[in-house]
């Protein structure tokens, strides 16, 4: 019997995208060719069992015999199950921490994406740039930590496009500033937008208004939309403004726009400034946010296009929930690094099925709706002589959706190589 019976159309995506032939094309595996378990099985066991909603390797003991994750790996662990905690835990944070491997999970994550651009590449991409906060768990944990860190939380910048994949991760001390080695990811990735012909735009909050990032964004000919912080000076600016409007308060927001340009002192030049200012009833002082940036729209079509980035924070707490992206309490700084690509590459994968392979009647549901409404579906195993069949209880899942996905599955193109 199984919990985690829609693991299954995850797994006929993993096939049709090709992800075993990354595996093999971007990982190494030093051991011996008679290994009970292959890299691939490992790895997506690893990925798999998050995408599940299992924190960590703590939960292998009892999932090396769930009928569903045996079946996400090779015909030779269907009847002798899955690796346990032990061989799971050498694998993650021995295994992929090598040097190779850790930099091989960065290139297999970015190629899956490649996958699905592939199927449908817009001329416009939009790249939104967000940190977060994790904690350490456990004394332990945060006592080795501080001695090596002088940090008891995690740091980890993260690299959205517009359909919400992952496309670069960080892991960083939680001592760092939040735009420490923006430049790491960010600009890889907007050459490699470019080289494909793609007009590139960026946004990003007031942690990434610096002047050595408009300068980089500028050089680059991206067109780009960055929070700043209120000052005196640009409130200056917007002073006619400011004042409460004369009159009888109105029960709506009253809302107004300007634009203008601004330099500050470590600026080379003057760029254009956004300012939303908003008087709402019964607040004495009003609501006032900047925005800098060098698109061409009106400034009520700029702010509105700097608000969706909003979704950036979304998908960040659909990773912390559904893939617990926030489990992350190994003694060694790069073990931590190979779990956060883990549960980047499971993120992936259950946003690609959310993306190609669901109706679009269900296709805004969450991660963590995904998980609880269709990955948790209850199964039973049957081996027959030359057969295996997995038995699905209907309940979101139902036999029609099955079929419609899996068709939505096998009618995708993908690009060879």
């Amino acid at each position: 019997m199984t919990s985690n019976g829609g693991l299954i159309l995850v797994r006929e995506l993993d096939e049709r995208l090709g992800f075993g032939k990354l595996i093999d094309h971007h990982l190494t595996d030093a051991r011996a060719k008679n290994a009970r378990f292959s890299f691939a099985d490992l790895l997506r066991q690893s990925i798999y069992s998050r995408l599940a909603g299992y924190e960590d390797v703590n939960d292998a003991e009892r999932l090396s015999q769930d009928p569903a994750l045996r079946l996400m790996g090779s015909e030779k662990i269907w009847d002798r199950g899955a690796a346990l905690s032990s061989r799971l835990q050498t694998f993650e944070t021995e295994m992929l921490a090598k040097e190779e491997n850790f930099v091989g999970l960065a290139r297999l994550n970015r190629e899956l994406i490649g996958k699905a651009e592939a199927i449908h590449s817009p001329y416009r991409t939009v790249l939104d740039l967000d940190s977060t906060e994790i904690p350490v768990h456990g004394e332990q944990e945060q006592s080795a930590y501080n001695g090596h860190f002088e940090s008891t939380c995690f740091h980890p910048l993260l690299l959205f496009n517009r359909d919400g994949d992952c496309l670069a991760a960080k892991l960083r001390p939680g001592n760092v500033h939040s735009a420490e080695d923006w430049e790491e990811l960010l600009l890889p990735e907007i050459e490699r937008q470019q080289r494909m012909g793609k007009e590139v735009a960026f946004r990003a909050d007031a942690a990434f208004a610096k002047p050595e990032i408009y300068d980089a964004l500028e050089e680059q000919g991206v067109k780009y939309a960055i929070r700043i912080p209120s000052n005196d000076n640009l409130e200056r600016d917007i002073a006619e403004l400011l004042p409460r409007p004369m009159g009888r308060p109105s029960q709506k927001p009253l809302v107004e726009y300007k634009g203008f340009l601004y330099q500050a002192a470590g600026w080379k030049t003057a760029r254009r400034g956004v300012a939303k200012v908003e008087h709402h009833e019964g607040e004495l002082l009003p609501r006032v946010g900047f925005i800098v940036t060098n698109l061409t729209l009106p400034s009520r079509a700029v702010v509105r296009f700097y608000n969706k980035r909003g979704t950036a924070e979304q998908w960040i707490k659909e990773g912390k929930q559904a893939v617990k992206m926030t489990r992350l309490s190994c003694h060694r700084f790069r073990s931590n690094e190979v779990r956060l690509w883990l549960t980047v590459i499971a993120y992936n994968l259950g946003n690609l099925w959310r993306r190609l392979g669901l109706p679009q009647r269900i296709g805004n549901w969450s991660l963590t709706s995904l998980q609880q409404g269709l990955v948790k579906t209850g199964g039973r195993l049957v081996k027959h002589a030359r057969y295996y069949w997995l038995l699905l209880a209907e309940g979101h899942l139902t036999r029609r959706l099955f079929g419609a996905m899996v068709q939505r599955i096998a009618a995708l193109t993908i690009r060879a190589g």
